[in-house]
């Protein structure tokens, strides 16, 4: 067998493969043979049917099942002999074969690339720290009044948080757009569930009060044929209602599962949550520095056929539960980056020699059933179904391989509040 390698764009390579017609020649006549005490044709005894008979009759079928097994298996010994990694099935482009002559034909396909890491220590992370104060507990504690606030008739025009039922009618040059119309609907101004624009037009306007204003359809609205165009809404106003906040005291404690201590163990319990959280995003905050870092001084090209395999994951994966919208080809950038991280954090856990931590496991486990009514049953379901283990053991060896990482990369600490943290893009 003859092997040459071509390299085409990026990570595209092209192998010619030529297989002796001896080699094609002799599998075709050991099937042949194969088939001598097996075939029926008419006038001839079982097993006596002449070798010739046997290949006016079959020789074209052999020929194309020998063919494609050849080309498998020499495929496969091609990849092996010149140290190659194929990322995804090959498109093969072969020569018209007959008997009596070499098979040849090409493959083209990607390979993953060839990795040399950076030294870890070159690594620069930003660690943000972050702790939770008295002022973070009053303000999610106000929250908590707001979520569990109740709506009271508001003898006066409405303003920002007002709740407004309302009657409405939507036009677009004129003509009434399918979804454009409702009645009595509760609409919370400033809670920016309806297109921007349509809220603030509803601030000022009292119980009785008609009124009409033009807002424009965003661009990538989901509706197409309403998407960048203006819009007329007449509305009717029914109702104006102005939320109540309960007063934080034992009764309210008790709406959150506190029934000793009233609002100081209400506020410890808050506080605790809110820590536990806060560890979580400092964490997750931490880890995409790393890989972030991972990922800028070590640039590599990735197949393109496994990115799209991966976007196509995220998709599936986003749409699990309802469909996201998101196309595949929106996916690609954050598919490039997983599929990116999977193979430089391959070669920094050879480079650390880092195995699963069995106990790591089991508490990443235990802390992910804390918010299920049966911890302990989520626990055994999770030992007992060996694909879900292995995600799992993907994340901790993750968290090792950061831990690994910030060990020796240069580390700058950055201060920021809890809100900072918890919502950058609020801040």
């Amino acid at each position: 067998m003859q092997v040459s390698v071509a390299a085409g764009e990026g990570l595209e390579r092209v192998l010619t493969i030529q297989v002796p017609a001896e080699t094609v020649e002799t599998e075709v006549n050991n099937r042949l043979n194969s088939l001598k005490g097996s075939v029926k044709i008419d006038g001839f005894r079982p097993g006596k049917v002449p070798m010739k008979v046997i290949k006016q009759q079959y020789a074209s079928k052999v020929l194309l099942e020998v063919s494609q097994e050849l080309m498998q298996r020499s495929f496969r010994d091609a990849v092996s002999q010149e140290n190659l990694q194929p990322a995804g099935d090959p498109v093969i482009s072969a020569e018209d074969l007959a008997l009596g002559q070499e098979m040849k034909y090409t493959a083209t396909f990607e390979v993953y690339p060839e990795v040399e890491l950076k030294p870890v220590a070159d690594l620069s992370v930003e660690k943000s720290i972050a702790a939770v104060t008295d002022s973070d507990v009053d303000e999610m504690l106000e929250t908590l009044r707001k979520q569990r606030s109740s709506w009271a008739t508001a003898d006066r025009a409405s303003a920002d948080g007002d709740n407004v039922t309302i009657d409405f009618v939507g036009t677009v040059d004129g003509e009434v757009f399918e979804g454009g119309s409702a009645k009595g609907v509760p609409v919370v101004i400033g809670a920016g569930s309806m297109i921007a624009g349509f809220e603030e037009n509803l601030a000022g306007l009292s119980a009785g009060d008609e009124s009409s204003f033009k807002v424009t359809f965003p661009d990538d609205y989901a509706t197409k044929d309403l998407a960048g165009k203006e819009a007329e809404f007449a509305i009717t106003v029914h109702k104006v209602e102005a939320p109540e906040l309960p007063e934080i005291d034992e009764e309210f404690a008790s709406l959150f599962g506190v029934t000793e201590g009233g609002v100081d163990a209400l506020r410890k319990e808050v506080a605790s949550n809110m820590s536990r959280e806060l560890d979580k995003a400092m964490r997750a905050h931490l880890k995409n520095s790393v890989m972030d870092a991972l990922i800028k001084i070590n640039p590599i090209d990735v197949p393109t056929a496994v990115v799209r395999q991966e976007a196509e994951t995220l998709k599936q994966q986003m749409d699990a539960e309802k469909p996201s919208g998101r196309s595949v080809e929106s996916l690609l950038d954050e598919g490039k980056r997983r599929v990116q991280l999977g193979i430089l954090l391959a070669e920094v856990a050879k480079l650390s020699a880092l195995q699963v931590d069995p106990a790591k496991v089991s508490e990443r486990i235990e802390e992910m059933g804390r918010d299920y009514e049966d911890p302990e049953e989520f626990s055994r379901y999770y030992a007992n179904n060996p694909q879900l283990m292995r995600g799992v053991e993907t994340l901790v060896m993750e968290d090792m391989l950061v831990d690994w990482m910030v060990e020796q990369a240069q580390v700058t600490e950055k201060n920021l509040s809890f809100q900072e943290l918890m919502n950058p893009t609020a801040s």
